[in-house]
Order: structure tokens, then sequence, then C-alpha cells
């Protein structure tokens, strides 16, 4: 086990960069959404285009973003997405208070602010690999994944006590300002970076974005694992705003029932993420990525079967409680493993693709909840989304082999080291 005093202080400075924005970011979840009801009285599908549009049109900024970024010092570029970020956020309570906010200024913010992550996690991957020494990553990545849930527990709550008492605007404001708190904390790292990897000279815009997507599609091990991810996180998204309506209109929850529901689950994650280290220090990475890549995928189906009342709310907390311990066993693992099996050389462009991939594919599995639930209903489509979880399943690395050896071919742009020399043990 890692002691925190051996991580050094520059890491303690950028878990606390990390916490004070995970923190924001969770009394702000889901504000733009809720002031696009709430003060612009826009529909359902005005909604829907709003995650959407910020989803795919951030995906076509971000993709040359990811390039530019890995021949780039990684912290510069971390602060001034987050300098972005708090600018974007902070001009809708500035708009609100003119009273010239528009759907188009939402539009707008939801698109940047999103591009703005990605360049941040793009970024952030690259610097944290760095920062940490290989025998310390998977401590480090459990320590960031138990902040999130912690967050994710405690900020809808806490924003929900904003909303009520300062109206809508509020959690904007605390959103901006945790990541200008970020960008302080992260500008206080004094290590210097390794400097960053030389641009091939054959090396073009399109070449090189299609060099990150040639080395997660042709690594035998990253492969299985982006497409699990892709199925997995898109069906979760998928069920995610239809278990809003099951529980508010069809159970006719109170409000308080449908925050415990949300909130109490989230310690499953903190717990999970706790435990991931010494289970794998004493399972094996490849055992506990692929048990608990299986048991997130059990507890989905669950939810279009849950009955009315207390019991209902029972079976919803049993099951997110379940699916988000497994998840936070899952992910600091998989982090790990991704560092690992990724050269420094195609870090950013190989995060960059993930994350595109992952928002696009969300954004797409939560249009077509919506269009399932017309046709179907909500248990309907529910029931269609518990399937495509578990079949992903069927997309983990279950050939030893793709964790522990393969040797994916070089992109064009530069020779690549053999990804099998940076395989976990098994």
């Amino acid at each position: 086990m890692v002691r925190r005093s051996t991580l050094g202080q520059d890491f303690r400075r950028l878990w606390g960069a990390y916490a004070v924005s995970a923190a924001g970011s969770a009394v702000g979840m889901g504000a733009l959404p809720l002031i696009a009801l709430l003060v612009l009285d826009c529909s359902a599908f005005q909604v829907s285009v709003l995650a959407a549009l910020s989803a795919v049109a951030s995906a076509v900024i971000a993709l040359p973003l990811g390039v530019r970024i890995e021949h780039e010092y990684k912290r510069p570029v971390m602060i001034t997405a987050d300098l972005a970020r708090c600018v974007m956020l902070a001009s809708i309570p500035v708009a609100m208070a003119f009273d010239s906010l528009t759907y188009t200024q939402l539009c707008a913010v939801g698109v940047l602010q999103t591009a703005a992550s990605v360049a941040f996690d793009a970024a952030s991957g690259a610097h944290l690999k760095a920062l940490v020494l290989p025998e310390h990553r998977l401590r480090v990545n459990s320590l960031f994944e138990t902040t999130n849930w912690i967050s994710v527990s405690a900020g809808p709550p806490v924003g929900g006590l904003l909303i009520g008492a300062l109206g809508a605007a509020a959690t904007m404001v605390v959103d901006a300002l945790s990541f200008l708190g970020s960008a302080l904390g992260i500008r206080r790292i004094r290590r210097p970076e390794p400097a960053p990897p030389a641009r091939a000279a054959t090396s073009g815009l399109g070449r090189d974005i299609a060099a990150g997507w040639h080395y997660l599609l042709q690594h035998p091990e990253l492969r299985p694992l982006f497409f699990n991810a892709l199925l997995f996180g898109g069906s979760v998204m998928m069920a995610s705003p239809l278990m809003a309506v099951l529980m508010l209109d069809e159970l006719g929850l109170a409000p308080w029932q449908y925050g415990l529901a949300l909130g109490l689950p989230c310690l499953g994650g903190v717990l999970g993420s706790r435990l991931a280290p010494p289970l794998t220090q004493h399972f094996g990475q490849r055992r506990v990525l692929l048990l608990s890549g299986v048991a997130r995928t059990l507890w989905t189906i669950l939810l279009p079967l849950t009955p009315s009342g207390a019991l209902g709310v029972s079976v919803i907390v049993a099951a997110d409680f379940g699916l988000l311990f497994s998840a936070g066993v899952f992910n600091p693992s998989f982090t790990t493993y991704r560092m690992a099996a990724t050269p420094d050389a195609f870090m950013s462009r190989v995060g960059t693709s993930w994350s595109v991939g992952a928002k696009t594919s969300q954004a797409t599995f939560m249009i077509a909840g919506g269009l399932i639930a017309a046709a179907a209903g909500v248990r309907g489509a529910l029931l269609i989304a518990g399937l495509l979880c578990m079949a992903s399943a069927l997309l983990l690395p279950w050939r030893k082999t793709r964790l522990s050896t393969g040797n994916a071919p070089a992109p064009p742009t530069q020779a690549v080291p053999s990804p099998a020399t940076d395989s976990p043990s098994t």
C-alpha cells in the first residue's frame, strides 16, 4: 500500500485542484438543462438537442486539439482549459442578470465547455503519467476515483439547496469558481514537466488525428476495452433520464425519495474505489478488470422491474449501489492499465479519441432511448438499456493474451514501442 506522503507535495496540489473542480462540477451537475427549463422555458426536445449538440459539436473541436496538446507542455493546457470553463460558465449568470440569456448562448457554452473538458482530460492523463511513478499509479487513480464519487454523492443535494435559496444561477457561479480554484492549484505545482514528444517531420493534422485512432483501434488490448466502454457507458446514459421519468412520473416518488435514490448509491462508488488497490494486489489486474467489468453490467436489468412504493426505492438504490461499487473497482484499474498500455507520444491523442467516442456514443444512446420510450414505454426502453448493458460484458478482453501480450501496428507518423513492453503483469 502506498502512503500519501510518498506521492509528494506536487501530487497533493494536483489532487486538491481536482477535488475543488470535482466538487464544483457536482454542485452544478445538470445546471445547463435546468436553466434551459426553468429560465428559458425550453421544450424537452430542445433540452435533448442541447445535450446532443454539446457532445457532437465539441468532438469536432476537440479532435484537432488532441493533436496539438500531444506536442505541448500539459500543465499550461490544463490551466487554460480550466480558465476557459470558468469564463464560459460565468457568462450565463451574467447574462441572466442583464436579462439577455438566450438558448443559442446555452448551446454555445455547452459545446465550448465540453470541448474544454475533453482538452483538459487529454492533457491531464499525460501529465499524471509523467508526475507519478508507475508503482503508485493505481493508488493515485483510486484516490481520484474516490474523490469523484464523494463529490457526486454530496454535490447534487448542495446544488439543490442553493437553487432553492438563491436561484438557478447559483450553482453555475459555484461551478465557474471551482474551475478558477483548480487552475490556481495546478499553477502551484513546482516539478518541471518533461519535454513533450516532438512532432514527426511527415506529420499533418489529418495524419496525426488518424494516428491516435489507429493506435487505439489496432491495439489488441485497448480496442475491446474501448468498445466495451462505448456500449456500457451508452446504455447507462440511455437509462439515466428514463429513470427520472420512471421515479417521478410512473412511481410518483417524492422529491426527497428521488434525491435519496440518486445520492445513496454513490457511496458504492466510494467503497469500490477504495477497495480497488487491495483487490488488484490480491487477485491481479486482469482478474479485477474482468470480474468488476462483468459485475457492473448485471444491475441495470433490474430497473424496469422496479415495483412501486418503498420497495421500489430500495430496488433502485440497491441496483445503483451494486453498479457503482463495481464501476468504482473497475475504473481505477482500467485507467492505470490504459496509462501503461499507451506510449507517452500517444497519451493525449488516445485520451482525446476515447473521450470523443464516449461522449458521442452517450449522446446517441440518450436520443435513441427517448425514441424507444416513445414507442415502447419507459420500462420497455429501460429493459433494452439493461440488455445492452449486459451485452457489453461480451466485449471485455477475455483472451488472456489481450492483457499480457500483443503488438499493435505502429501509426504511420512515427515509430511506436511495442504495446507488449507496457503490458501489465497478470
